[in-house]
Protein backbone atom coordinates (compact mmCIF):
# COMPACT_ATOMS: atom_id res chain seq x y z
CA UNK A 1 0.00 0.00 0.00
CA UNK A 2 1.77 3.92 -1.26
CA UNK A 3 0.71 6.76 0.83
CA UNK A 4 1.96 10.14 0.69
CA UNK A 5 3.81 12.12 3.17
CA UNK A 6 1.88 15.53 4.49
CA UNK A 7 5.30 16.77 5.56
CA UNK A 8 7.77 15.50 2.58
CA UNK A 9 5.20 14.89 -0.34
CA UNK A 10 7.18 11.50 -0.82
CA UNK A 11 5.62 8.13 -1.67
CA UNK A 12 6.20 5.89 1.07
CA UNK A 13 5.12 1.99 1.74
CA UNK A 14 3.96 0.34 4.80
CA UNK A 15 2.73 -3.05 6.16
CA UNK A 16 -0.48 -4.06 7.05
CA UNK A 17 0.59 -6.33 9.38
CA UNK A 18 -1.31 -6.05 13.01
CA UNK A 19 0.67 -7.08 15.74
CA UNK A 20 -1.47 -8.94 18.66
CA UNK A 21 -1.27 -7.02 21.91
CA UNK A 22 -3.60 -7.33 24.83
CA UNK A 23 -5.84 -4.37 25.44
CA UNK A 24 -7.52 -3.96 28.79
CA UNK A 25 -10.14 -1.52 29.54
CA UNK A 26 -9.65 0.91 32.25
CA UNK A 27 -12.88 2.50 34.39
CA UNK A 28 -12.70 6.50 34.47
CA UNK A 29 -13.54 5.98 37.61
CA UNK A 30 -11.21 4.04 39.80
CA UNK A 31 -13.29 4.42 43.28
CA UNK A 32 -15.89 1.87 41.54
CA UNK A 33 -13.37 -0.89 41.24
CA UNK A 34 -14.35 -3.34 44.26
CA UNK A 35 -11.25 -6.65 45.24
CA UNK A 36 -12.46 -9.57 43.67
CA UNK A 37 -12.07 -12.40 46.60
CA UNK A 38 -13.12 -15.70 45.48
CA UNK A 39 -14.65 -16.56 42.11
CA UNK A 40 -14.66 -13.04 41.21
CA UNK A 41 -17.35 -12.45 44.33
CA UNK A 42 -16.43 -9.46 46.36
CA UNK A 43 -15.79 -9.98 50.43
CA UNK A 44 -19.84 -8.52 50.78
CA UNK A 45 -21.13 -10.78 48.44
CA UNK A 46 -19.27 -14.16 50.13
CA UNK A 47 -20.71 -13.69 53.23
CA UNK A 48 -24.54 -13.07 51.61
CA UNK A 49 -24.24 -15.67 49.54
CA UNK A 50 -22.62 -18.18 52.14
CA UNK A 51 -25.34 -16.73 55.09
CA UNK A 52 -28.76 -17.36 52.25
CA UNK A 53 -27.08 -20.66 52.17
CA UNK A 54 -26.88 -21.45 55.56
CA UNK A 55 -30.36 -20.15 55.68
CA UNK A 56 -31.63 -21.76 52.91
CA UNK A 57 -30.62 -25.10 52.36
CA UNK A 58 -30.66 -26.20 55.50
CA UNK A 59 -34.62 -25.10 55.61
CA UNK A 60 -35.26 -26.75 51.96
CA UNK A 61 -34.16 -30.25 53.23
CA UNK A 62 -36.54 -30.00 56.56
CA UNK A 63 -39.61 -28.52 54.66
CA UNK A 64 -39.22 -31.18 51.53
CA UNK A 65 -40.77 -34.19 53.69
CA UNK A 66 -44.02 -32.18 54.97
CA UNK A 67 -44.69 -29.75 51.84
CA UNK A 68 -43.15 -31.69 48.96
CA UNK A 69 -40.10 -30.73 46.94
CA UNK A 70 -41.78 -27.59 44.54
CA UNK A 71 -43.33 -25.96 47.55
CA UNK A 72 -39.90 -26.25 49.64
CA UNK A 73 -37.87 -25.27 46.44
CA UNK A 74 -39.99 -22.09 46.07
CA UNK A 75 -40.10 -21.30 50.27
CA UNK A 76 -35.99 -21.56 49.99
CA UNK A 77 -35.89 -19.28 47.18
CA UNK A 78 -38.47 -16.81 49.15
CA UNK A 79 -35.88 -17.51 52.33
CA UNK A 80 -32.74 -16.87 50.09
CA UNK A 81 -34.07 -13.88 48.30
CA UNK A 82 -33.27 -10.83 50.73
CA UNK A 83 -29.39 -12.24 51.02
CA UNK A 84 -29.34 -11.99 47.48
CA UNK A 85 -30.54 -8.25 47.69
CA UNK A 86 -28.24 -7.49 50.12
CA UNK A 87 -25.20 -8.74 48.58
CA UNK A 88 -26.41 -7.61 44.73
CA UNK A 89 -28.47 -4.07 45.10
CA UNK A 90 -26.08 -1.02 44.45
CA UNK A 91 -27.42 2.33 43.19
CA UNK A 92 -25.60 5.51 43.57
CA UNK A 93 -22.86 3.83 45.33
CA UNK A 94 -25.25 2.80 47.90
CA UNK A 95 -25.71 -0.24 49.04
CA UNK A 96 -29.68 -1.66 49.95
CA UNK A 97 -28.72 -1.29 53.82
CA UNK A 98 -27.91 2.10 53.59
CA UNK A 99 -30.93 3.01 50.77
CA UNK A 100 -33.36 1.00 53.36
CA UNK A 101 -31.95 3.39 56.55
CA UNK A 102 -32.24 6.00 54.50
CA UNK A 103 -35.83 5.67 53.65
CA UNK A 104 -36.84 4.62 57.09
CA UNK A 105 -35.64 7.69 58.48
CA UNK A 106 -37.30 9.66 55.67
CA UNK A 107 -40.60 8.08 56.09
CA UNK A 108 -40.78 7.30 60.17
CA UNK A 109 -38.22 9.38 61.59
CA UNK A 110 -37.70 12.49 60.99
CA UNK A 111 -40.84 15.09 61.05
CA UNK A 112 -42.89 14.97 58.20
CA UNK A 113 -43.43 18.99 57.82
CA UNK A 114 -40.27 20.94 58.75
CA UNK A 115 -40.69 24.37 59.41
CA UNK A 116 -38.54 26.95 58.38
CA UNK A 117 -36.62 28.82 60.99
CA UNK A 118 -34.45 31.76 60.81
CA UNK A 119 -31.68 32.37 63.16
CA UNK A 120 -31.72 35.97 63.30
CA UNK A 121 -28.39 37.42 64.93
CA UNK A 122 -29.50 41.12 65.33
CA UNK A 123 -32.38 40.34 67.23
CA UNK A 124 -30.73 38.12 69.65
CA UNK A 125 -28.21 40.85 70.22
CA UNK A 126 -31.14 43.45 70.88
CA UNK A 127 -33.21 41.30 73.03
CA UNK A 128 -28.96 40.83 74.83
CA UNK A 129 -29.08 44.79 75.31
CA UNK A 130 -32.51 44.60 76.26
CA UNK A 131 -31.63 42.08 79.27
CA UNK A 132 -28.43 43.68 79.78
CA UNK A 133 -30.14 47.19 80.50
CA UNK A 134 -33.14 45.59 82.80
CA UNK A 135 -30.62 44.12 84.69
CA UNK A 136 -28.68 47.12 85.10
CA UNK A 137 -31.68 49.35 86.26
CA UNK A 138 -32.54 46.71 88.95
CA UNK A 139 -28.72 46.84 90.22
CA UNK A 140 -29.30 50.66 90.81
CA UNK A 141 -32.40 50.53 92.23
CA UNK A 142 -31.00 47.83 94.95
CA UNK A 143 -27.88 50.04 95.08
CA UNK A 144 -29.90 53.30 96.12
CA UNK A 145 -31.76 51.43 98.30
CA UNK A 146 -29.19 49.93 99.90
CA UNK A 147 -28.01 53.89 100.40
CA UNK A 148 -31.42 54.82 101.70
CA UNK A 149 -31.19 52.03 104.54
CA UNK A 150 -27.52 53.45 105.55
CA UNK A 151 -28.42 56.84 105.94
Amino acid sequence: MRETSFLTGKAFSFSTEVSSIAYVTVPKDLTKIKSKMLFGLTKRQLVCFGSAALVGVPLFFLSKGSMGTTSAALCMILVMLPFFLFALYEKNGQTLEVILGHLTQCKFIRPKRRIYQTNNAYSVLVRQTKLEKEVQAIAEKSGKRAARRKA
